[in-house]
């Protein structure tokens, strides 16, 4: 039987840079259900540019994003793990983390790919492991539609056969879910330093999410999030980690709006809110309103959501990278103060924005990050 020992990373080392991801848009429709303009596509080609754009600043990782069903605003999508695998190929650095549904996936399958696609591009690629919340996505595609709590138990196994199979040889996990008899699968994904397997990120605000993230995941996603609500993830999460023996980095959702002043970046998300498809968003809320009652206390993702809140659907506003340079990278190293690892961005004009942040926003964070390490 396999334990999650593998991911378990030395404590107390020295501090090191925040690092940084960005949505991947492979869905059309952009980041925010807005009739606002965005200056972005959903293509390949669009996309590979932008991967060698991001890569150029300062960005380590891309989130490629999971979607089946043409809902709210995305009307096309690109399957995730093959996008991945394309930008994966098309730079030499970046990492590509592909999200995943346990139970549209067999983790055996998924765990063979991964590690194709590592081989391929040197080390580099990683899963965000979704429990989903869709309902639609499953049932037209014939596939039964679990419990809230029992979706996470999934999830629970599925990243234990996934890590299993990537570190052990004759791996065997008989789960209620998953049963694997005596296999190793060959070649093993490569032998990256300081990294036991590829990375597993995993995301989910309910007391389940955070007790499966703590117990399972290498990183765990949060929604956006004051420093308050985010201070309470990371306690909790942090708490579930310790207890099995682990230690678990965190990703912070942030949609970042840099201006010149306080004052047009603030204009910027007055017309975002302004311009919003209130159908869209009404339809999207409606289908996510269920993912917190749901849960036998009623925390859950989207649970507390305002209308404006789900304008960026993973609550990007709620982070508040919004302002000029100085007072965005100020805020990232708040932030950092309280456990975050990485920020996850998305903007409304992707190629644009993200040479705006290598230029101006990167520089800062850097100066401010080495300033405090001085004084610490």
């Amino acid at each position: 039987m396999s334990t999650d020992a593998g991911s378990t990373r030395t404590t107390g080392a020295e501090p090191t840079d925040l690092k940084f991801a960005y949505w991947v848009p492979n869905v059309s429709g952009g980041l925010v259900v807005s009739d606002i303009e965005q200056r972005t596509d959903w293509g390949y080609a669009y996309n590979r540019d932008l991967a060698r754009t991001a890569e150029a600043n300062g960005f380590e990782y891309a989130l490629s994003q999971v979607r089946y069903a043409a809902s709210y605003g995305a009307a096309q999508q690109h399957e995730s793990t093959s996008f991945s695998l394309a930008l994966l190929l098309a730079t030499e650095r970046l990492k590509v983390i592909a999200a995943v549904h346990p139970g549209l996936w067999h983790p055996g399958v998924l765990a063979k790919f991964i590690i194709t696609a590592d081989h391929l591009s040197g080390g580099r690629a990683a899963v965000n492991v979704v429990s989903g919340w869709l309902k639609q996505e499953f049932t037209n595609f014939g596939e039964p539609w679990l419990d809230h709590d029992e979706r996470y138990r999934r999830t629970a196994e599925f990243i234990q056969v996934l890590r299993g199979l990537w570190t052990e040889q004759d791996f065997e996990l008989l789960g209620d879910f998953y049963r694997i008899h005596d296999f190793t699968l060959q070649p093993p994904p490569v032998d990256v330093p300081g990294r036991p397997h590829p990375e597993i990120f995993f995301g989910g605000n309910s007391t389940a999410a955070r007790a499966t993230a703590g117990r399972h995941a290498d990183w765990y996603f949060s929604n956006g999030k004051d420093y308050d609500g985010f201070t309470e993830q990371h306690q909790e999460v942090s708490a579930h980690a310790a207890a099995t023996g682990r230690d678990v980095r965190f990703g912070l959702n942030g949609f970042m709006i840099v201006r010149d002043s306080e004052k047009e970046a603030r204009e910027v998300l007055r017309e975002i809110v302004a311009k919003a498809n209130k159908p869209a968003v009404e339809g999207f809320r409606d289908a996510v309103t269920q993912a917190g009652k749901a849960t036998r206390d009623g925390k859950g993702m989207w649970a507390d959501s305002t209308f404006e809140d789900l304008i960026q659907y993973n609550d990007g506003f709620r982070t508040q990278l919004i302002g000029t340079p100085e007072q965005v990278a100020e805020r990232m190293v708040e932030y950092k103060k309280r456990g975050v690892d990485l920020f996850l961005l998305g903007y409304l004009h992707f190629q644009e924005e993200i040479e705006q942040f290598g230029s101006a926003v990167l520089p800062l964070v850097r100066e401010i990050e080495a300033e405090e390490a001085r004084v610490a």
